[in-house]
Order: C-alpha cells, then sequence, then structure tokens
C-alpha cells in the first residue's frame, strides 16, 4: 500500500499555522504519510472571499488572542503575535518556494516561522530578513533573492495559490487527504483517523 500523501497548504502570516506545523509532524510519522508543502497567498484567497481579517468584531479578535496563548501553554510552545503584524508575506512564500532548488524547503519554513512566531522578527517578510535565513541554511543570499524573483517562482506562487482556490481552500492552514479538506489547527484528530483508515 502506498503512504498516504498530505497537502498542507501555508502562510507563514497565518496564526494557526504556526501551531499546525508543530502537530502534523509527529503524525505524518507515525502513518508513514508525506507532507506536500504548498505555500499560498493567503492574503489573495481572503480577498477573493471578500473577507477581511482585521474587521471581525473586537472581542472576537480578543477571544483569539486568548485562545492562541491557551495552544502555546497547551503544547508548551513559545508562541507570541509579533508587533508587527500582519505582514506582506509573498516574498517569505516566493522564498520557500526558490529552497526546493537545493532541497531546503522545509527547513526554510521552520525558520521563518520560528522567526515570526516566537522572535518577534516582523521583517520576515522583506528580503534583508529572509537573505539572512538563506545564508544561514548554507545558501549564497544574492543568489537566493535573485531565484526568488525569477518568473518560475513568482508563477509558481501564483498557481499554487490559484490551485488551492479551486480545490475550495479558504484559510490556513488547510490539509487535503484524498480531496478531503480540513481547516484548522484543531483538526489533528480527523487528519489521523483518515490516516488510520488510509493505511488499514
Amino acid at each position: 500500500m502506498e503512504s498516504p500523501n498530505i497537502d498542507f497548504y501555508w502562510d507563514v502570516g497565518s496564526t494557526n499555522t504556526y501551531f499546525a506545523l508543530k502537530l502534523i509532524k509527529p503524525i505524518a510519522t507515525r502513518y508513514h504519510a508525506r507532507i506536500i508543502w504548498h505555500p499560498f497567498n493567503l492574503g489573495h484567497v481572503f480577498q477573493a472571499n471578500n473577507y477581511v481579517l482585521m474587521e471581525e468584531p473586537r472581542a472576537k479578535m480578543r477571544n483569539r488572542l486568548a485562545d492562541l496563548n491557551r495552544w502555546a501553554k497547551r503544547y508548551n510552545l513559545p508562541f507570541k503575535v509579533p508587533d508587527n503584524f500582519p505582514i506582506k508575506t509573498s516574498r517569505a512564500l516566493k522564498g520557500a518556494i526558490a529552497m526546493r532548488q537545493w532541497d531546503k524547503e522545509e527547513e526554510f519554513m521552520t525558520a521563518i516561522f520560528t522567526a515570526y512566531w516566537e522572535n518577534n522578527a516582523g521583517d520576515i517578510g522583506e528580503y534583508s530578513a529572509l537573505r539572512e535565513i538563506a545564508a544561514n541554511l548554507g545558501i549564497d543570499p544574492e543568489e537566493f533573492e535573485n531565484v526568488c524573483e525569477t518568473a518560475k517562482v513568482r508563477q509558481a506562487l501564483i498557481d499554487s495559490t490559484n490551485t488551492a482556490l479551486e480545490r475550495g481552500v479558504f484559510g490556513a492552514p488547510t490539509m487535503v487527504i484524498d480531496s478531503e479538506i480540513y481547516w484548522g489547527k484543531d483538526r489533528m484528530e480527523f487528519v489521523e483517523a483518515h490516516l488510520a483508515r488510509s493505511v488499514s
């Protein structure tokens, strides 16, 4: 039996994706599932659905922060909302796609999520910060930025975002297994149940 695939749609600007990244990996390991990473422009998807995050009721926003802190405490994670939020994430998303050239996509993802959601790096959407991360991963910063701005990488991000919309993805994180959509960090129980059925 083939190992199941998990299509994981993410944007570094998503608070819930930070937690989902931590939670999905051990589950995938248990079921020998392959995670296929799909960076996509969440802001564009929000616009397509006429949704504006920062226009939600203040009471809901306050509750979201309290809930995020509960999750951080529950899983003992050094999460904190950065001072600079929200940010434009397209450069970071292109950076992840570019890193496929060096087989360092997941390492890059881990680094940018850590920088933004743990270390308050509000400039993570800028090449000044991303070049430093590239250098720490052993990649020439100038070459990294040049690859990010190629037509191929730009188009790859557009295609990934459009594919997400076509598949019914409306938020991040979204996990797709066998065309079944699981949205949010709190869907791991269902993800695991689906994987268990797939390998049984």
